[in-house]
């Protein structure tokens, strides 16, 4: 059994800028993916990015490739998700996720793990 929680959401003005942060718990895989993602009120969970824990390999939406910044901390178990010159359409609930073998780390469904989310509002 995994346990993600997540922290660092709030409310940011356009610009600004939040940073979350992924505790992970539990029965931590020593090589796993984790990955970030993002609901915003009537609609789909879609994929933020996400990081490869063995290799450091990163992934980013097209949406926020440049202004995002994911990166680990393995000793400490933790993924954290910089996140700069927010805008409005940023506003969601953020997700962390991980699993042991996952193919595409875009897909929700790749992964067995959730936290419990974090709200973040972007106002304009």
């Amino acid at each position: 059994q995994v346990q993600l929680v997540e922290s660092g959401g709030g409310l940011v003005q356009a610009g600004g800028s939040l940073r979350l942060s992924c505790a992970a718990s539990g029965r931590t895989f020593s090589y796993c993916t984790m990955g970030w993602f993002r609901q915003a009120p009537g609609k789909e969970r879609e994929f933020v990015a996400a990081i490869r824990w063995s290799g450091g390999s990163t992934y980013y939406a097209d949406s926020v490739k440049g202004r995002f910044t994911i990166s680990r901390d393995n000793a400490k178990n933790t993924v954290y998700l910089q996140m700069n010159s927010l805008k409005p359409e940023d506003t969601a609930v953020y997700y962390c996720a991980t699993d042991l073998n996952i193919n595409d780390v875009t897909q929700v469904y790749d992964y067995g793990y959730w936290g419990q989310g974090t709200q973040v509002t972007v106002s304009s």
